[in-house]
């Protein structure tokens, strides 16, 4: 028993008789034993030995040609883009530029063309008497007298004047005188417009009236005289015997209102009064 089996042995067992005790070596199973950094270094060269020898056994010997360049987004400048790109110059208004006005009006200097002495007279036309035209024919044909030959080949004419009737002046009766839209609608009754008693001309009577669908005047307005000379010619009695007379127009019917103008002119009768030796 060596002495570090004793000392293991506690110290009551001390006097208990003593067996010897020997633990075999441990033995290592086989094939589990470490590779050395040699055998890994074999292992290694090995592989890459056996990828070169493939890649020269199967690797294609074609020259490398550099694939086409295609589809590649490419940058251009808009049209007239430089102008702002000009901007960011901080010197552009500051500095004179070839572009600005100054710059340019100095450096173009303007070219003066030198006359050539090979030239010839622009050719001076003779002036054109107006008056001395067909002059020499004139006196050719006063000395050249041919007799005429005169030939009948058609009936004389006879010349007969029309008779034109002599029409009065003024008018014998009282008429009636449509303008504007409601001249295109036909009047459906027949208005009679009387002869006023009055001893002196009378100035027309006119009358703006509004025409409904249906044909009825529904508006009916004395229209007052431009001339201030022919204001002083109307009558109240013809100008109200005007608006009675318009509002009993009728006209065709219309899909929408209808202005126009109405105009009396008037036809007077003398008053004969045997109590006034005046008139």
């Amino acid at each position: 028993m060596n002495s570090a089996s004793a000392e293991s042995i506690p110290a009551g067992l001390a006097g208990a008789p003593q067996v010897d005790v020997t633990v075999p070596p441990r033995r290592e199973p086989p094939g589990n034993g470490s590779w050395t950094l040699g055998r890994w270094c074999m292992l290694i060269a090995l592989i890459y030995a056996a990828h070169v020898i493939l890649l020269f056994a199967f690797g294609a010997r074609k020259q490398i040609v550099p694939r086409p360049v295609a589809d590649v987004p490419a940058l251009e400048l808009a049209n007239e883009a430089g102008e702002w790109f000009a901007l960011n110059d901080p010197t552009l208004f500051a500095l004179p530029h070839p572009g600005d006005y100054a710059s340019a009006n100095r450096i173009q200097t303007p070219v003066s063309q030198q006359p050539s002495f090979h030239w010839t007279e622009p050719p001076g036309w003779l002036p054109l008497p107006a008056a001395e035209l067909g002059t020499v024919f004139n006196q050719f044909m006063q000395t050249n007298q041919f007799a005429g030959i005169e030939l009948q080949l058609k009936p004389p004419l006879i010349l007969d004047a029309p008779e034109v009737p002599v029409e009065p002046v003024l008018a014998q009766i009282s008429t009636l005188l449509i303008q504007g839209d409601i001249a295109r609608r036909q009047l459906l009754n027949q208005i009679e417009v009387p002869s006023l008693p009055y001893n002196d001309v009378i100035v027309p009577s006119q009358v703006q009236v509004v025409v409904d669908a249906a044909g009825n005047v529904i508006s009916a307005i004395l229209l007052p005289s431009d001339n201030p000379l022919e204001a002083a010619g109307h009558l109240d009695v013809a100008d109200q015997r005007a608006l009675e007379l318009a509002r009993t127009a009728r006209f065709a019917p219309a899909p929408q209102l209808t202005v126009g103008r109405l105009i009396f002119n008037w036809h007077t009768v003398p008053v004969t009064n045997t109590n006034d030796p005046g008139h």
